[in-house]
């Protein structure tokens, strides 16, 4: 369980609002439900959620026993938000009998569908995450592999293959929006530091010049890395403010002179991060 937390835009003396508990149900693994669910929460910036996934809940057995988590998490008089993408409807019904408010995220949805295909939809149980498309599936776990091989500037071999190579100071977030671009689109990113060694250079650093416009750059603030840096490798002058915002300035030029496209990563997540790169590059279909 953790905790989603955020400043609130009330009056000063103005109580805080009470902890709410929100549940995000699947008869699969949940991550659906969790990320439609949450894209609703983020409205909602001044309420402190108390969060739960609970995943396979796929039998009367299963939805029973959760309605008895979810009544006792409605003793404090507030009742929990239910995010549910179940399927079946004796388990919706089931959930439907807590204290808690269900919110369907597939019903409604499904029946327009419905409409609009003109057939019914399935009730058997298929993963919305899982195996799926076996060549899609194999093609992530390439795209994977190949982001762990290029890794960190690790090797060279088939960068020609590359749809983006990403390019930052150390520490940035290039390992992260490498593995999610990988794992979730399926597509072959390297990922290249820059060091001090890379700077006094006109051009981008041989291994990654002759794929310029496969590049992209990221940055972030100063104080941000100094204190990512710190974590690693404290009281260094690799991790001191110093060392962090001269690095960052002449990687910053170097984007700029070389016209590689970068973007600050300080304030955004990884799904926004590959998003913008996404489009930036061009690789949406």
């Amino acid at each position: 369980m953790t905790a989603l937390r955020a400043t609130s835009g009330d009056d000063a003396g103005t109580p805080p609002p009470r902890e709410r508990a929100v549940y995000f149900v699947s008869d699969g693994t949940g991550i659906t439900a969790e990320t439609l669910g949450s894209a609703l929460l983020v409205n909602f910036p001044a309420i402190t959620f108390r969060r739960h996934t609970v995943p396979f809940v796929d039998t009367d057995r299963a939805a029973r026993d959760l309605t008895a988590e979810i009544d006792r998490s409605a003793a404090d008089g507030l009742a929990p938000i239910v995010f549910t993408t179940v399927r079946a409807p004796a388990v919706r019904e089931e959930l439907d009998r807590s204290r808690g408010v269900l919110i369907d995220l597939l019903g409604g949805h499904l029946v327009e569908l419905e409409q609009a295909l003109g057939t019914t939809s399935s009730e058997q149980l298929v993963p919305s995450h899982g195996v799926g498309d076996l060549e899609r599936y194999f093609a992530r776990m390439r795209a994977v592999e190949y982001a762990i091989e290029h890794d960190d500037g690790q090797s060279r071999r088939a960068l020609d293959l590359a749809d983006v190579v990403i390019i930052a100071p150390s520490r940035c977030g290039k390992t992260p929006t490498t593995m999610y671009l990988a794992l979730q689109h399926g597509l072959l990113v390297a990922n290249y530091p820059l060091t001090e060694d890379d700077f006094p250079a006109d051009g981008l650093p041989p291994a990654v010049a002759p794929y310029a416009a496969r590049c992209f750059g990221l940055t972030t603030t100063p104080l941000r890395l100094s204190q990512v840096r710190h974590e690693r490798r404290p009281h260094s002058r690799y991790a001191s403010l110093g060392q962090c915002r001269l690095e960052l300035r002449q990687a910053e030029d170097l984007y700029r002179r070389t016209r590689v496209p970068f973007l600050n990563s300080s304030t955004k997540s990884v799904e926004e991060m590959s998003a913008v790169i996404l489009q930036t590059m061009k690789l949406r279909g």
